[in-house]
């Protein structure tokens, strides 16, 4: 069976063609070139409608139209003129042909060329390009969403740079011939939230360092090696949270050399293999469209004319994948090394003994694919940061492990060991009751205004019958004390009628005793939006991970975090939040 696809979703016109077993017959992407920096939605649209025509027929040429057995085309996400003039086209092809007509996810399209041209099976897959930047992996019948910007997209930001420095569009190829040139590391922000990242900051910071009369080659070198170390540190946090044995780069900004070098150092150190498709795949393009088409088709999926509408923000995890067999479906899984038991993004974990004293002694190991000028400042700060989180929060009747030994020259915490199984792990198993006791830690963490940034299910250990008492220690009155007595004699700033409102569940508080870790990324922050994005980071790995039981997982965290007096202006303005991000 034969499929041609049709790719418009941005400045890229591209038509593919390909076989059912894999043979690519045709690929031809033309770019449409601003006469001014940056693209203009309308005249992309109008380059569409001039190049289509010229490219169907130069791939006819290369393949009868009457070999063609299905049409398919970008559906979205992307510019909306781009994706309309890309629609119409594809269904006039289709009328005219008497063909079937598929629409596809473009963000999907690129996951699938590149498992098709490299070896790779089931990778979690680092997708950048100018208008996207997202985690993706597979996960019970949907490509689910690990990470992604909460801003911008990393090309946009590369971009966005050239355009302020006066480079060509795209920029992205100048920033990295000019990074090669720079010679000095620049103080510029390094923001990442969990799995998900914003580069506005980083830009805006990058802009005013050249406008200061910094070199623009130490700029774009600054730039570079700080926006794609938070990328490759976000891809290491989702591969923990996963455990998938491969890493896959895809999308425009793929070809990216030092992008490619820091992956493929990252998925060294974590016992992965890495993969990158070849360069003319990287970017947009038809054949990718074509064959998603394909597989889509071939699984049973059908579209009328009326099912073909653009679809702007389509949503990577909202795709029923159809197309991958469940039982025989079995990826490699990640590697970790036999004397640790654990390994994270960060930091490697061990067991040992403190003064007789059973513990875990937690490494923020050296990265090699960071500056080691940047990777210092980064493993010294998030060590001792960890360390003091963990130590306040018991006072606010929040269990953590005991701090025991801080050694800032080797980046090492040494900690009681918590004999307890991972949150991810005993939802899994069926432990829904644990997820109020995650919402109470972290309405009390957000009453203190204290905020982590990291929140997953891989970051709260659950303890059931394991004899340690209490959930803390009060130095003062060195006495065990409870969670459930906690919220009634310890002041968090409740009112006497916001106490009496409280409907605190004590029998639950009890039942499972959930110790909080990993605080590597937590800061003070009294802004709710600060508040918002950490319960969004949570609810996405939620999404992510427990599919299955997420409605119910979610409900039952929020009934916990009522603790927070203003549980519901952080609920609320998630929405906001959710809302501004940009999927294309």
């Amino acid at each position: 069976m034969i499929a041609l696809g049709l790719e418009g979703t941005a400045e890229k016109t591209g038509v593919g063609i390909i076989d059912s077993e894999g043979n690519i017959l045709f690929n031809k992407t033309v770019m449409y070139k601003p006469p001014v920096q940056g693209i203009n939605p309308r005249e992309a649209a109008d380059h569409h409608a001039e190049t289509f025509p010229k490219l169907i027929k130069e791939a006819f040429e290369h393949v009868p139209k009457e070999e063609i057995d299905l049409i398919a085309f970008s559906q979205g996400p992307g510019l909306g003129p781009s994706l309309r003039v890309t629609a119409t086209a594809a269904r006039t092809l289709a009328l005219a042909l008497g063909k079937p007509i598929i629409g596809v996810n473009h963000c999907i399209a690129h996951v699938e060329i590149g498992k098709l041209v490299t070896d790779a099976q089931d990778p979690l897959t680092l997708y950048v390009s100018g208008g996207n930047t997202q985690i993706l992996a597979y996960v019970g019948g949907r490509y689910r969403i690990f990470g992604e910007t909460l801003d911008i997209a990393i090309g946009n930001c590369l971009d966005q740079f050239a355009r302020n420095c006066g480079l060509p569009h795209p920029g992205g190829p100048y920033v990295e011939q000019l990074a090669r040139k720079g010679r000095k590391l620049l103080d510029l922000p390094y923001t990442i939230k969990g799995m998900d990242i914003t580069f506005s900051g980083l830009l805006t910071a990058a802009i005013k360092k050249y406008q200061q009369g910094e070199r623009l080659e130490d700029v774009c070198f600054s730039l570079q090696e700080v926006a794609f170390s938070m990328l490759t540190e976000i891809t290491e946090r989702a591969l923990a949270h996963t455990e998938k044995g491969e890493v896959m780069l895809v999308g425009g900004v793929a070809v990216n050399q030092r992008l490619r070098e820091m992956l493929r150092d990252m998925s060294k150190e974590q016992g992965v293999d890495f993969y990158v498709p070849r360069r003319d795949l990287c970017g947009d393009n038809g054949v990718m469209i074509a064959h998603l088409g394909l597989l889509m088709y071939l699984s049973g999926r059908r579209m009328s004319i009326e099912e073909t509408k653009p679809i702007p923000n389509y949503r990577s995890d909202t795709v029923e994948v159809t197309w991958i067999d469940e039982e025989e479906y079995r990826g490699k899984r990640r590697r970790i090394p036999e004397h640790l038991i654990g390994k994270g993004a960060e930091a490697d974990i061990r067991r040992a003994s403190y003064l007789g004293w059973e513990c875990v002694v937690k490494e923020r190991v050296k990265k090699r694919y960071r500056l080691e000028e940047l990777d210092t400042i980064i493993r010294l700060r998030r060590t001792v940061r960890e360390g003091r989180f963990l130590y306040l929060v018991k006072d606010y009747g929040i269990l953590s492990p005991y701090i025991w030994d801080i050694d800032k020259k080797r980046y090492t915490l040494t900690m009681s060991y918590i004999p307890g199984n991972l949150a991810k792990e005993e939802i899994e198993r069926g432990n829904l009751d644990c997820c109020y006791n995650i919402g109470v830690i972290v309405g009390k963490l957000h009453e203190r205004d204290i905020v982590h940034n990291d929140l997953t299910t891989s970051n709260f250990i659950v303890v059931k019958e394991s004899g340690i008492n209490g959930i803390g220690k009060d130095t003062e009155n060195n006495k065990d004390y409870r969670l459930s007595d906690d919220l009634n004699q310890r002041d968090l700033g409740h009112s006497k009628e916001d106490k009496d409102s409280l409907k605190i569940d004590r029998e639950l508080l009890e039942k499972n005793k959930v110790y909080i870790i990993d605080f590597g990324l937590g800061k003070f922050s009294s802004m709710l939006e600060d508040k918002a994005i950490d319960l969004i980071v949570l609810k996405k790995s939620i999404m992510s991970t427990h599919y299955r039981v997420f409605e119910e997982v979610w409900d039952r965290i929020l009934e916990g975090y009522k603790v927070y007096r203003e549980w519901k202006k952080v609920v609320d303005y998630m929405d906001e939040v959710e809302k501004r991000r940009r999927y294309c």
